[in-house]
């Protein structure tokens, strides 16, 4: 299971995210991907894509100092490096994001709100481990995962959000547990 240690750098990007969505920094930035267009929502902005791309890259860089953790990853990642590799999977989790955001505006979901009825789990799932599939597309130049990986790594990171979401929600730092 080590393969799972290939997502460790994604708290990266909460990690540098999180002060500047609080301190509401690079207000230059904080425009809509889609231009306004409705696409993906508001919230899906240039500066979320660019500071979460950062993040990633940041942790892959910081991890990569750690020979324990380094050597565990696949072959492909060590050969590209933590730059590449750090990019690549930071892009791989904003892309991630996207398709949801996009078929949920086209049902009428607001930003940040979630389905009713009997897709709303599906849809929750989705959200917690969209991130999987974005990186499993962005890494195949520097490492193949195999689908029953990603289907392993899906469900750990959906678990692993769904757990950081309802302690975000019992701190005061979400106003939804899910």
């Amino acid at each position: 299971m080590s393969f799972l240690l290939v997502f460790l750098p994604v708290v990266g990007a909460p990690l540098l995210h999180a002060p500047v969505l609080a301190l509401d920094l690079l207000k230059p930035l904080k425009r809509p991907l889609d231009g306004g267009r409705g696409w993906f929502g508001d919230n899906k902005t240039w500066r979320g894509a660019l500071i979460m791309v950062a993040g990633v890259t940041l942790a892959a860089l910081a991890l990569s100092l750690w020979d324990g953790w380094w050597n565990e990853l696949p072959g492909g990642i060590r050969d590209a490096g933590p730059l590449l590799y750090g990019v690549l999977l930071g892009l791989g989790i904003v892309v991630g994001e996207l398709p949801n955001s996009f078929v949920k505006r086209r049902m009428g979901i607001a930003p940040g709100q979630q389905h009713t009825g009997a897709s709303r789990v599906a849809f929750t799932v989705l959200d917690q481990g969209d991130l999987v599939i974005g990186a499993w597309v962005l890494l195949l130049p520097i490492w193949t995962m195999a689908v029953w990986q990603a289907l392993v790594a899906f469900v750990a990171i959906s678990l692993v959000h769904l757990v950081v979401n309802v302690i975000g929600y019992a701190i005061g730092a979400r106003s939804t547990a899910i």
